[in-house]
């Protein structure tokens, strides 16, 4: 693909952060849009990209982001406000100021990452939104648009990962709902970035919506347990009757992980359907990657494995965890050794890896206090 002058909305988070360090190796212009410029200087590509303030839900300043950035080819559509009260209405509202600036500005594709929709007519909140935001971006006569749509992310520092570690690392008996049967189809971080860049170029994906999924269909039970091995725990899984309503288990849940609760839950009230690719799936229009997709066990593997944190653009495997990625991201162990570390002098610092063999449900009551700790000592 020739070199684009491409907008990536959420640059500073997970998958943005990430696809803006790829398509800098791939020699494209990265406008990097974002609501508090002063973020970008903790990633590692700040120097090589224009920054513009841009905040979706107001329609003034995407219009004027737009005026500033000059001449666009692609943007990238990677912001939502799951987790916040009303981030259904707000995240409608955000996508049709971006589709109506996007057209007047005669950008010429935007690319959304959302998610699978379930073919069911008691959706949750968080899926039910996917398609409308989809929707509002596709405006007549505007900027062609690809919705590509994901289910699980898997790669440290994702949201989705990042539940399934806690889950795993926290409870020595792990509570299996019926939903933990239900068929998903993963995705590794690394085959999202290779597909979001696949999405710029017309002339190999057409305008239009596909899904992207992994080599592997695997159940939510099974991607657990792919998690538990390849941490080398030991933990006991005990089937329960599906008598609570979603909505409680995901409040329950949002509380027992350190994934901002909001956003877990409503993750977590997706949970119950199947989440599989529909026809259209974009592997059937662009070739694999070299080497092939990642498999699950590779993917969870990759994360797992993670050194300590970098930038971002220095990641050996997008499956790492960056330093720029939320705090609450890597497991209790790394909260607890960063925690460790501001008390600690450098001299004795190595010695603080033994935090690494304090088992798991230990490390996350520890972690859980002091955080508690912390935030009464802020607010005296």
């Amino acid at each position: 693909m020739k070199s684009k002058r491409i907008l990536v909305t959420g640059a500073t988070g997970y998958v943005g952060s990430r696809l803006v360090a790829r398509l800098l190796d791939e020699g494209h212009e990265v406008v990097a849009a974002t609501r508090n410029p002063e973020k970008l200087g903790r990633f590692g590509w700040c120097d090589q990209v224009t920054a513009v303030v841009f905040d979706a839900d107001d329609p003034t300043s995407v219009e004027a982001a737009l005026a500033v950035s000059g001449h666009v080819d692609v943007i990238y559509y990677l912001v939502h406000a799951i987790g916040q009260p009303g981030f259904r209405e707000r995240d409608n509202a955000a996508a049709a100021n971006v589709g109506k600036a996007a057209a007047a500005a005669g950008v010429g594709r935007i690319v959304y990452l959302g998610g699978f929709v379930p073919d069911d007519d008691t959706l949750s909140e968080h899926l039910a939104g996917r398609a409308e935001v989809a929707a509002a971006l596709d405006i007549e006569g505007g900027a062609e648009l690809v919705w590509l749509g994901a289910a699980v992310i898997i790669g440290a520092g994702s949201t989705s990962f990042e539940m399934v570690r806690y889950v795993g690392d926290r409870f020595w008996v792990i509570p299996l709902p019926p939903w933990a049967d239900h068929d998903i189809e993963p995705i590794s971080i690394s085959d999202v970035l290779y597909y979001l860049l696949a999405a710029a170029d017309p002339a190999i994906v057409p305008a239009g919506s596909y899904d992207i999924v992994g080599p592997d269909v695997v159940t939510y039970g099974e991607l657990l347990q792919t998690y538990i091995d390849a941490a080398g725990e030991l933990r006991a899984g005990l089937p329960v009757r599906d008598i609570v309503p979603q909505a409680v288990v995901g409040r329950v849940a949002g509380a027992a992980v350190p994934v901002p609760s909001g956003l877990a839950a409503d993750l977590i009230e997706s949970l119950d359907h199947p989440m599989t690719a529909s026809d259209t799936v974009l592997r059937d229009h662009v070739p694999d990657p070299p080497g092939g997709l990642t498999t699950v066990e590779d993917a969870v593997a990759a994360a797992v494995a993670s050194p300590p944190p970098c930038p971002v653009d220095r990641l050996a495997d997008p499956h790492h965890l960056a330093d720029s990625d939320p705090i609450w991201a890597g497991g209790d162990a790394l909260r607890l050794r960063r925690m460790a570390a501001a008390v600690t002098p450098g001299v004795a610092r190595p010695a603080l890896r033994l935090l690494d063999s304090v088992p798991g449900p230990l490390a996350g009551a520890l972690r859980t206090g002091l955080d508690l700790l912390l935030a009464k000592v802020r607010m005296l």
